[in-house]
């Protein structure tokens, strides 16, 4: 029996993918083998020992302790692509926001209402004052072209604009569904001088915080919008605070209000809504538990943030899971263990990523003994070993 804990509500049609059979599942426990949740900080959280997963239901997971699950051997997850389409449609409705000052409009038609009979001639006397433009024909620049980021390059040229996308590490998958017409920028100071929008779609990562600072401001086009859904971390508030007041940015939409922003005109502050969609719970929730369902019925490891990913279809034996630093002759050490106890390998699949190296072995043995298991935790630099009986 595997036991989960939920440290966020997680969407029932996700749970329902461990089976009950199988699967404890609670918001509090004791040793949990697993941890389930969205948006909780586990920064100040003592993890238990018995932890071998966390899934975050949803892409970003700076409100878990990377470095430290590492040290531990805990494979987190995410999600990537689960709520794509959700904040794709909301970038899209704020490209049209931005562009025709529609916001402006309608707070402006609500404080006309006491005016009775005179309210269609105001309306077409102040109407003028909130003309925009149309976005068929201008310039938007993409800064990441991940999951979310390839749906609004897509939906931005499907609506007539002209799309720059900007991203160096771009995976053949997301280039195979970007529409040729989009063009790859080579260079971030080609991009942001072309942009009459630009939209940040990137993790946040040490090199990515204040992306969006008054250097990059300079590059940009005067009245530039500016639309981020990715993290607020990726902008420098005071520099933009500051280009709004000279009128180098026309507006900044944001999905991660605080309280500098919220002060500010010409800023449109959406409280965190990007992902706030019943469909993309529901499709997050179902991918979480799929790869931790995975994980720990199959060893297999896929959208994984701090280990590499690793799935090897089952033979009908035992299958030994190992996780090592990645160092020189360990492998060796492995084999030599199960030689000695005459235990031949069917299939062996070796990954890493960065200090971490993981092993899937299938055997052709019922099960593994515990003193396999002792023998192969003994190895200086592995910290991890499971084994999962034959099918």
């Amino acid at each position: 029996m595997y036991k989960i804990q939920t440290l966020n509500k997680i969407d029932q049609e996700g749970l329902q993918v461990f089976p009950s059979t199988n699967y404890e599942i609670a918001s509090e426990m004791a040793d949990p083998d697993a941890i389930v949740l969205r948006s909780f900080s586990m920064h100040d959280m003592e993890l238990p020992l018995s932890v071998k997963a966390i899934a975050r239901a949803g892409a970003g997971v700076n409100n878990i302790p990377i470095a430290k699950c590492t040290e531990k051997g805990i494979v987190v997850f995410n999600t990537p692509g689960a709520n794509a389409n959700g904040v794709k449609e909301l970038v899209i409705a704020s490209l049209l926001l931005a562009s025709r000052n529609i916001i402006g409009g309608v707070q402006w038609a609500k404080s006309i209402a006491g005016e009775g009979d005179k309210v269609p001639v105001l309306v077409e006397k102040g109407k003028s004052c909130y003309a925009g433009s149309e976005i068929k024909g201008k310039t938007l620049a993409i800064m990441g072209l991940g999951a979310i980021g390839v749906l609004v390059a897509n939906a931005a040229q499907s609506l007539g604009m002209n799309v720059i996308g900007y991203d160096p590490y771009i995976t053949v998958d997301h280039a195979w569904n970007l529409h040729h017409d989009i063009i790859r920028a080579s260079s971030i100071e080609s991009v942001l001088a072309k942009a009459d929008f630009i939209t940040l779609h990137m993790p946040l990562l040490a090199e990515t915080t204040g992306f969006v600072n008054a250097e990059k401001l300079k590059m940009m086009k005067d009245g530039v919008k500016i639309l981020n859904f990715a993290r607020g971390e990726l902008v420098v508030d005071a520099d933009i605070k500051a280009a709004i007041e000279s009128k180098k940015v026309g507006s900044y939409f944001t999905d991660f209000p605080n309280a500098d922003l919220l002060k500010l005109d010409k800023v449109v502050a959406i409280p965190h809504l990007g992902a706030s969609t019943g469909e993309s719970e529901v499709n997050c929730a179902i991918m979480a538990a799929e790869e931790v369902r995975n994980f720990f019925e199959n060893g297999n490891i896929q959208n994984s943030v701090n280990f590499p990913a690793a799935g090897m279809e089952r033979n009908n034996g035992a299958r030994l899971l190992i996780t090592n630093k990645n160092i020189p002759a360990i492998i060796s050490k492995i084999t030599a263990i199960l030689a000695e106890a005459g235990i031949n390998i069917d299939n062996m699949l070796n990954k890493n990523k960065g200090d971490i190296a993981y092993n899937i072995i299938d055997t052709n043995e019922a099960s593994l003994s515990e003193d396999i298991v002792a023998k192969m935790k003994a190895i200086e630099g592995v910290f991890m070993v499971r084994t999962l009986p034959a099918k």
